[in-house]
């Protein structure tokens, strides 16, 4: 028999009251509202209340403990040199975030010792808690199989589900907590202390009712995520339609009887007869920035002028900044004072919705990872000449080599020697008019399909809190076989 944690008392009939003055007041016979989501599935009849103000109330026969009172955590390790010449199942926090499981690893490319996983267990990560990484490792037959030191691991005891626990640590009432406790100040390394995942406390149902809790999560949450991956497909597809509209205007404009002639550009294939093709180093001035040494406050104190990073390119277009230097930092730091309008490049990462490409609209400064391109406006517009750039980012990448952490960067030299159509003035502002709509149009659908996602993935993530925290009783569902 668990052993409690702390006393309760059976308080049904006030839970009962409360919830009758909520129905009352107009919120319904049934659900639990979390997020702007009901989840319409019956409450228990009886509640207790814990005397932990964060857990409140569950109902009456969950039992209240710590969940190191019903958990174990593996501590086995493996060194680093063990691995060597070994194919590894590794469980990295990476793979996990990407992937949602371990991935095959050489052992010579792993550089610290990590978690032997020897059994089934829960994964869960310490570092930015707020992400709520975590997975169910379980051994491979035929292969070593780690997880990350940066992984806490709990084995569950005494008849506890795994999947429920993975329910468990996976909800938003977990993740809140666990983000509110944080041990350090930079944002991309916050870290909580293991006892706070290891010694949660939590009100646990009966391991049939954990069963029962499971197999209905599984059956919402994959029906869930079929949407959302349907909707994924749907906003693939509106980025190759952008592609393919970018493409047939910049290399063959908006005339599909304009007669046509090599361009002599093996990405550029056949343009109109009137069309030009020049370097952008002949129409353009070229040049990307730096980051000034960021532990010297001659730089950032007090800053005022704009600074960017390469985040703007998922923008359609920059208007402000969130960063700024010191007239200090544009002296001493080589920092370009980029005039608008201008476009942005990222040469050393591909953008996450757009492309690598963006117009900025005000007067700013870039860092190193961003190139900025200032055409002459006798020779091209900044809008004309930013969708040759949407449409060039795949070839100046597979021609790009060195630097970048995970792909070479596109030097400032590759974009200058860059060979691009150039139409009469005129006919690039007709061309950029028109895929300023069509992109516009598409920018909409895309922007529906996202919040479509986003208004999934908060519903999917209020029905595990509900479920887990006893919000809703799921025993009666009948869930398809």
């Amino acid at each position: 028999m668990w052993p409690a944690l702390w006393a309760f008392g059976t308080r049904a009939a006030t839970a009962r009251q409360n919830r009758e003055g909520h129905r009352q007041a107009g919120e319904g016979n049934h659900g639990y509202a979390q997020g702007g989501y009901r989840v319409k599935l019956p409450s228990y009849p009886e509640y207790a209340e814990s005397r932990d103000k964060w857990i409140g109330e569950a109902p009456t026969h969950w039992k209240f403990l710590r969940a190191d009172f019903t958990t174990s955590s593996n501590k086995d390790q493996i060194s680093e040199a063990a691995m060597e010449s070994l194919q590894v199942l590794h469980y990295s926090i990476p793979n996990v975030q990407e992937f949602g499981t371990a991935q095959i690893e050489d052992g010579n490319e792993i550089d610290s010792a990590k978690l032997l996983i020897t059994t089934r267990q829960l994964l869960i990560s310490k570092l930015n808690p707020r992400k709520a990484t975590l997975c169910i490792a379980e051994p491979h037959e035929g292969l070593l199989t780690v997880g990350s030191g940066e992984f806490v691991p709990i084995i569950p005891e005494g008849g506890l589900n795994l999947r429920y626990c993975y329910y468990t640590w996976l909800s938003d009432k977990v993740t809140k907590l666990l983000s509110s406790r944080v041990q350090s100040v930079t944002r991309s390394h916050q870290r909580v202390s293991p006892e706070d995942i290891t010694k949660l406390p939590w009100a646990w149902p009966p391991a049939v009712e954990q069963n029962q809790i499971v197999a209905f999560l599984d059956w919402k949450t994959g029906q869930i995520d079929a949407l959302m991956a349907r909707q994924q497909e749907l906003l693939e597809k509106l980025k190759e339609k952008r592609l393919a509209v970018i493409t047939q205007a910049v290399t063959r404009g908006l005339n599909p009887a304009a007669p046509l002639r090599d361009s002599g550009i093996p990405w550029l294939g056949q343009v109109p007869e009137h069309w030009e093709v020049k370097r952008i180093k002949f129409i353009a001035r070229i040049g990307n920035g730096s980051t000034p040494n960021r532990e010297n406050p001659l730089y950032w104190h007090d800053g005022h002028y704009p600074w960017l990073n390469s985040s703007v390119v998922n923008q359609e277009a920059v208007t402000m900044a969130d960063q700024f230097v010191t007239t200090d930092a544009l002296k001493e730091c080589h920092l370009p004072i980029v005039q608008p309008p201008a476009i942005l490049i990222g040469i050393t990462g591909e953008g996450k919705t757009r492309g690598m490409a963006t117009t900025l609209l005000f007067e700013a400064t870039i860092n190193q990872h961003l190139a900025f391109v200032k055409p002459d406006p006798s020779q091209a517009t900044v809008d004309y000449l930013r969708r040759v750039f949407d449409r060039a980012y795949s070839y100046l990448r597979s021609e790009s080599e060195g630097g970048g952490s995970t792909k070479g960067a596109i030097t400032c030299e590759q974009i200058a020697e860059l060979s691009v159509p150039v139409p009469p003035i005129a006919e690039q502002e007709t061309v950029a008019a028109h895929l300023g709509s069509e992109t516009q149009r598409l920018e909409r659908l895309s922007l529906k399909i996202e919040s479509a996602i986003a208004h999934l993935t908060e519903y999917r993530t209020a029905l595990i809190t509900a479920a887990t925290t006893g919000k809703i009783d799921v025993r009666g569902v009948k869930i398809p076989a």
